[in-house]
């Protein structure tokens, strides 16, 4: 079903703006370029704000934090060719978990394309590329196509796995009349669970005797149903590096990584398996690359997606948003239901054994990661692929759904960390922001700093500095190979703070962090903290 809403704009590139507005988008994330000129044409009068980025990877990378902060979907703009290459490594991430990101970029003129003529920006087949990358992707030609374009795209996000849609325009179709456009306001829903599906799975449950959930991403909005299901089954509850946040502290929560051993003993106990959101991948299950992550043979398995539930075998699928899946069980499921009488004790001994196998290093990094919990209670932390933050994924119990999550599993693009933090603070602003990053990741985006300072968002980065790629450094020496190219030297991120116009300070001793976080905090602008790591 959609509802219409009558637009009119002099050109293509204005009447853009307009339908973004309609269907809610209040930011988007780009660099202006000679050949987007023209889709910037109505922002100025429009009630969208334009964040500038250093890089378009950075664009990308603050969508994707917009939209995993907020539920809504990020949006950037770039410009053809170069601008929208340097975006394919955030709409992979983007891909890679699931985040609703819409790029629209300019393509060369209509007459020009897959000709190899040599014009400025040009690629063979610039749409092409993106169909490899995108969930979707989309040349407009006229402007009746561009309302339908949006539809589909914004259809996609709110009633599927969501992911990177592209749209692109060319540069002679940005300037043509765009008069009486009608807007398509689509409120596509995720399929409803299938009521069969539901009643095999309540039978499922019924003859269980050691349930256990398993809350990935697709859960972080279903945390009220979620609880209730799991004190009603008596089920603990373990949660993968994105559903971090969800029971925080509740008894039948593990905040643990199903890579543990601990954690596969529990899933192997168990006589049936609920899994919400999840999608099995190696980041979460066999992070240590040892193979020894095994299926559950009694699986529930819900997922909005129906290419994820057929990838794997299921005892049943639901294919449904998790909180809706989730309520149906809860009313099917018998009131004179026992919950498990043990699942308290076996999420307890799951929880110490697991944290117990966590290396000396790594209990010191995660309570550094605790320090920033407990200093801004509710932050939001973003993290790239830095030691406390593969520290934390491994074990960690955050304080707020959604509120962790970084770039370390699934696409693992380095870098990702600044710029996606820009992006949450501007969705939210809130809650405190808090970028866990490395010295070698933050200088891969560390120009994004100026897009801080610019768009006013009070990101504290919290800069581990090990000196080099600390992690690979270990990597390489655990199977023997001699360490190469992983100590590139760090710049002084205090003195480059400083130059955008961004307080910073550095600290020898982890136990200043906290202190160090409220004074960030109470400025409210963005600050930089730097951490020395022997």
């Amino acid at each position: 079903m959609t509802t219409t809403k009558t637009i009119t704009g002099p050109t293509i590139g204005e009447a853009l703006i307009t339908l973004l507005e309609a269907h809610g988008v209040d930011t988007v994330f780009g660099i202006p370029g000679v050949h987007t000129v023209e889709l910037y044409r109505g922002l100025a009068r429009s009630k969208i704000r334009h964040v500038t980025p250093r890089h378009e990877q950075g664009a990308g990378f603050m969508a994707d934090g917009y939209a995993r902060a907020s539920g809504r979907p990020g949006v950037a703009f770039v410009i053809t060719g170069p601008g929208l290459t340097n975006t394919i490594t955030a709409m992979g991430q983007a891909r890679a978990d699931s985040v609703p990101m819409l790029v629209i970029s300019g393509v060369n003129a209509t007459p020009t394309l897959g000709k190899g003529l040599g014009f400025l920006h040009e690629l063979p087949d610039q749409r092409g590329m993106m169909e490899k990358v995108a969930l979707l992707s989309r040349r407009v030609t006229e402007a009746s196509e561009l309302p339908g374009a949006l539809a589909q795209a914004f259809a996609l996000f709110s009633s599927s796995r969501p992911g990177p849609v592209h749209i692109e325009i060319p540069t002679d179709v940005m300037i043509k009349p765009a008069d009486n456009i009608t807007a398509l306001l689509s409120n596509a829903a995720p399929p409803a669970p299938d009521g069969a599906a539901i009643a095999g799975a309540a039978k499922l449950i019924a003859a269980a005797h050691r349930p256990l959930i398993l809350a990935g991403g697709g859960a972080k909005g279903a945390e009220t149903p979620l609880r209730r299901l799991a004190e009603k089954l008596g089920a603990p509850v373990v949660e993968t590096t994105n559903a971090r946040g969800l029971l925080h502290r509740h008894p039948l929560c593990v905040p643990a990584s199903p890579s543990l051993k601990a954690v596969r003993a529990l899933m192997a106990e168990a006589d049936l398996v609920i899994a919400a959101g999840t999608e099995f991948g190696p980041t979460d299950y066999d992070g240590y690359g040892d193979g020894g992550f095994v299926l559950p043979s009694n699986l529930i398995r819900i997922d909005i997606g129906a290419d994820q539930l057929a990838r794997r075998p299921v005892t049943i699928g639901i294919q449904a948003d998790c909180a809706e899946a989730i309520e149906a069980l809860l009313a099917v499921t018998g009131s004179a239901h026992p919950a498990a009488p043990d699942g308290e004790a076996r999420a307890v001994t799951a929880r110490k054994a697991a944290f117990a196998e966590l290396s000396p290093a790594y209990v010191a990094q995660v309570r550094a990661v605790e320090m920033i919990r407990d200093a801004l209670p509710g932050a939001i932390v973003v993290g790239d692929s830095t030691q406390p933050v593969y520290a934390a994924n491994l074990y960690y119990d955050h304080d707020r759904p959604g509120g962790w999550f970084n770039a370390a599993t699934g696409f693992g693009a380095l870098g990702y960390g600044p710029p996606a933090a820009i992006g949450a603070a501007l969705a939210v602003p809130d809650a405190p922001v808090v970028c866990l990053t490395g010295d070698g990741g933050f200088q891969f985006t560390l120009p994004e700093l100026g897009a801080a300072l610019d768009a006013q968002a009070p990101v504290i980065f919290v800069v581990w500095n090990n000196r080099g790629y600390r992690e690979i450094e270990t990597s390489m020496l655990d199977v023997g190979v001699e360490p190469v190219g992983v100590s590139p030297a760090p710049p002084d991120f205090c003195k480059l703070a400083e130059a955008y116009g961004i307080g910073a300070e550095r600290l020898a001793d982890i136990g200043a962090l906290p202190q160090a976080l409220r004074r960030a905090r109470a400025t409210g602008l963005p600050r930089v903290i730097e951490i020395t790591v022997d």
